[in-house]
């Protein structure tokens, strides 16, 4: 009986991730020709920039960025008035994204993301939260480039271990991600000197490393995730739920 429950519990965990990997082929040709930056933001307002992995696009973190703004939304909303106009109020939450195929490194992935923030006002509160492969990158910006507007960074099965012979892929993503990469070592050294504080968002049932929870950031809050898989994280409500409400509270405005 006990077998039978473990292997039932398998099947729906492999059964969700085939899922997400469906949804992701279709998602993937939206928004890969510009980076997407969210018009009418101002001064006070929260935006959460997600960066996705390897192999994807921004398009596959459309429901993610739709499922944050409703929460954070609903969240900041409660228990008060909506303001009877078309506009969005002060101190809205909103998320910028930005596609690049594989090939560039975190370093010059990082330099691109400079790009996109430097479009944001300068008086916005900045979450960076990126998946696998793009985790890594928000956390290299927030440590090795910097900008005082930057709240909190936010990793989704991120490889911060490394995964080994990952070089043998042969381009410079793949190199930063190797166990035995430079950048990853860059940024394990760098958590001791850095003020921004991270959250790791773990796959339990990730099966692209082992031990997926020590893959997390060394010296940060840690959640895991427990039956999901890789790409299962981009579509699961609960963490879509769990990285809006830590952007309200971030903002100091938590109902």
């Amino acid at each position: 009986m006990v077998r039978w429950f473990r292997a039932s519990a398998f099947a729906a965990t492999a059964g969700r991730e085939v899922a997400s990997f469906a949804r992701q082929a279709v998602l993937l040709p939206y928004d890969t020709l510009a980076p997407v930056i969210p018009a009418g933001t101002r001064d006070g307002d929260d935006v959460v920039i997600i960066l996705h992995g390897l192999f994807a696009s921004a398009g596959v973190l459309r429901p993610l960025r739709t499922a944050i703004e409703r929460h954070a939304s609903a969240s900041r909303a409660k228990g008060r008035p909506v303001p009877a106009r078309a506009e969005p109020p002060a101190g809205s939450v909103h998320t910028a994204t930005m596609s690049y195929a594989p090939g560039p490194g975190v370093e010059e992935l990082s330099a691109r993301l400079a790009t996109l923030v430097a479009a944001l006002p300068g008086g916005a509160r900045l979450h960076l939260v990126g998946h696998s492969m793009g985790g890594i990158v928000c956390r290299f910006f927030a440590q090795e480039v910097g900008d005082p507007r930057i709240v909190q960074t936010i990793s989704m099965a991120s490889p911060f271990g490394g995964i080994p012979r990952a070089a043998l892929l042969g381009f410079g993503g793949a190199r930063d991600l190797d166990a035995s990469s430079p950048v990853l070592r860059r940024v394990l050294l760098g958590t001791a000197r850095s003020s921004v504080p991270h959250l790791s968002i773990v796959a339990g049932a990730d099966t692209l490393v082992r031990s997926p929870i020590a893959h997390a950031l060394p010296g940060f809050e840690v959640r895991v995730m427990e039956a999901r898989g890789h790409n299962t994280l981009l579509f699961d409500p609960e963490v879509a739920a769990l990285v809006a409400r830590r952007i309200v509270e971030r903002r100091g405005g938590a109902p």
